[in-house]
């Protein structure tokens, strides 16, 4: 059960924004702090959320203009 929840949980948080997966986080971290081992596995999600959440800032990012250093992909 608990080894199919994990991945759930990782798929849902990869579709939230930042400041909702942020607010995930800081959350579930609180509650870590709180009330140690409440939740099975939180130190585990709580490493997966912080990979999406920095890798939704790099995405985000990573849409910028090129600058003017790099050359451009047209002919």
């Amino acid at each position: 059960m608990r080894a199919l929840l994990i991945p759930w949980l990782l798929r849902f948080a990869s579709r939230l924004r930042f400041p909702q997966l942020f607010g995930l986080v800081a959350a579930l971290f609180a509650l870590d702090l709180v009330i140690p081992d409440f939740i099975p596995f939180a130190d585990e999600i709580l490493l997966g959320l912080a990979t999406l959440l920095l890798g939704s800032l790099r995405k985000r990012g990573g849409e910028e203009a090129p600058s003017e250093g790099q050359a451009s992909a047209d002919p």
